[in-house]
């Protein structure tokens, strides 16, 4: 299960740019909670730890605990948005979870036991396909990832979604007719072609080699009158 982090939040007054712009000259950033069969809730929260959240990485994927004033509400990031300019966070919209539901996530793919697969070891190399999966899963129980074994795939094998075992209660989302997906694949090593070697000179009698031909001689220097 995904780690399940504490944020701290204050309830906002207003809606609006203004109201935004007036929260960001404050040093916060605003945000809104919403889902879960309750009223939105507009919040704020303190920017340079929201900032250091981001880019840690999986911050659309981490469950967060946001402590309104005393009270928690559990909730993920659906979507944030950056300064154009500066790359800084300008709002962010988070999902309530409740006990019981579902909601649609990209779960990472991670490889374990690449200095044992036969395939790399023969010189192969591994073809990542899908880095992420689109699944639906358990809002109190998110997975951190899916983990793909190596240990045996060798040269021209592919390595299909269905031989992966998912956590419990998680169903990949099937899209079109592809109800296999291949996450990745060995690829054979590449071939380099050798440079044709040089054309060997004609052989002359007796086997040996003819002997290279002898240069024109000089021409003679003109007769003085």
């Amino acid at each position: 299960m995904a780690e399940v982090k504490t944020l701290a939040a204050a309830v906002r007054s207003g809606s609006g740019k203004g109201a935004a712009r007036s929260v960001r000259r404050e040093g916060r950033t605003p945000a809104v909670i919403y889902g879960g069969g309750d009223a939105p809730e507009t919040i704020s929260l303190d920017y340079k730890e929201l900032n250091k959240l981001i880019y840690a990485g999986h911050f659309l994927t981490t469950i967060f605990d946001i402590d309104i004033d005393g009270r928690k509400e559990r909730v993920i990031p659906r979507d944030y948005q950056l300064d154009v300019v500066r790359d800084t966070p300008k709002h962010v919209d988070f999902l309530r979870l409740k006990a019981g539901s579902t909601l649609r996530v990209d779960v990472p793919v991670h490889f374990i036991n690449q200095d044992t697969c036969p395939g790399i070891k023969k010189g192969g190399a591994l073809n990542i396909v899908l880095h992420s999966v689109e699944m639906r899963v358990p809002a109190d129980n998110i997975p951190d990832s899916i983990t793909v074994d190596l240990s045996k795939a060798d040269i021209n094998d592919s390595l299909h979604l269905s031989s992966v075992t998912l956590p419990e209660g998680c169903k990949p989302i099937v899209r079109g007719t592809d109800r296999d997906a291949t996450i990745a694949n060995i690829t054979p090593p590449a071939i380099v072609e050798e440079a044709p070697a040089a054309a060997a000179a004609p052989a002359g009698k007796g086997g040996k080699a003819a002997p290279a031909a002898k240069a024109a001689p000089a021409a003679k220097p003109a007769a003085k009158k």
